[in-house]
């Protein structure tokens, strides 16, 4: 009987109420008193009482899971938005499943997405960044709220976004404060609405500052194409400074740079894009634009349970990156 779990009726004994009420708190009836409310999620914490998910989508008729649709689920930003969600769902009292994506294109995505929905789930998050993403099409699947984490918005769709324009802005001007006058770009691949905000926010703020836009290249957001792309956007003799959407394809500039004897920030400056946990450990620790990711995580999840719940999802506007200053980027050698 010891290891035994915890039932409803051990919580009801423990708060001093009955069952029914402990049903009604659990499953968010609006008509329980506020402190009732409080002594019963605390007997539940005390108990270490679990909820059956099975038991409560009969009665409630909702399964109380989410859907999570990834469209990569090995890179940095993806897998830290993916923590962020489940963690905010857990405190929201859902539990989550994921279905990684097996194609870019929009049957690729919706297929994804009625996976999703045929396994009962209230509502559904896409971390799934292309433009194919955000079509009226796909905002609902049969009857299931889907909500974005994206870079794009349109006139169909209002995502939970980053303001990835205004990060590639504080990393160029950084740069431009510095003295850098010709700055290069190692983009993410086209299609993709992070990496074409990221390329705006960098032609934009250079032709701002009246610095010279130097060479763009596209990789893949990995470290590989960061390599092999790296070494191309210098053959422009004017380039003193390399602007990377991701962390991974500043990673495999350093080590290409670093094989043609170039010192990162002597001879060459270098910003990427995530602050990935690794690039404060990079040699030099790299210089980069922070992305919220549990804050991001939190407003998908308050979006996503206002449209379950039948209410409009929350307007939030997008959300500010910061950059984080390391030893990566130095002034220019004259």
């Amino acid at each position: 009987m010891a290891d035994r779990q915890p039932t409803m009726s051990d919580v009801a004994r423990e708060a001093g109420v009955s069952p029914i009420t402990v049903s009604r708190v659990l499953n968010n009836y609006e008509f329980v008193k506020s402190d009732t409310r409080e002594k019963v999620l605390r007997a539940v914490a005390h108990t270490g009482y679990r909820p059956n998910l099975a038991a409560r989508a009969l009665v409630t008729r909702k399964s109380h899971v989410l859907g999570v649709l990834v469209a990569d689920a090995f890179g940095h930003g993806p897998t830290a938005a993916l923590w962020a969600i489940e963690d905010a769902a857990g405190d929201a009292g859902y539990a989550v499943t994921v279905v990684s994506l097996r194609g870019d294109d929009r049957e690729a995505i919706l297929a994804g997405l009625r996976r999703l929905n045929a396994q009962g789930v209230d509502g559904i998050v896409m971390i799934a960044p292309q433009h194919e993403a955000t079509s009226l099409e796909i905002l609902d699947v049969e009857g299931t709220p889907v909500v974005t984490l994206s870079a794009f918005a349109s006139e169909v769709l209002q995502p939970i976004m980053l303001d990835s324009v205004a990060g590639s802005r504080a990393a160029v001007r950084h740069l431009a404060q510095l003295g850098h006058r010709t700055i290069a770009h190692l983009a993410g691949p086209a299609g993709w609405a992070a990496a074409e905000a990221r390329l705006r926010g960098w032609r934009d703020e250079c032709a701002a500052l009246g610095l010279h836009a130097g060479p763009v290249a596209y990789g893949d957001w990995t470290a590989g194409t960061g390599h092999a792309l790296a070494p191309g956007l210098l053959s422009d003799g004017r380039v003193t400074a390399v602007y990377a959407a991701s962390d991974a394809m500043a990673q495999g500039a350093l080590l290409a740079l670093h094989e043609r004897g170039l010192r990162v920030p002597v001879d060459v400056s270098l910003v990427g894009f995530d602050d990935a946990p690794e690039a404060e450990y990079f040699i030099p620790p790299l210089t980069t634009v922070h992305q919220d990711f549990e804050a991001l995580g939190r407003r998908c999840i308050a979006s996503v349970v206002e449209l379950i719940e039948g209410r409009a999802a929350p307007a939030f506007d997008p959300l500010e990156p910061t950059l984080v200053v390391r030893a990566s980027t130095a002034a220019p050698r004259i």
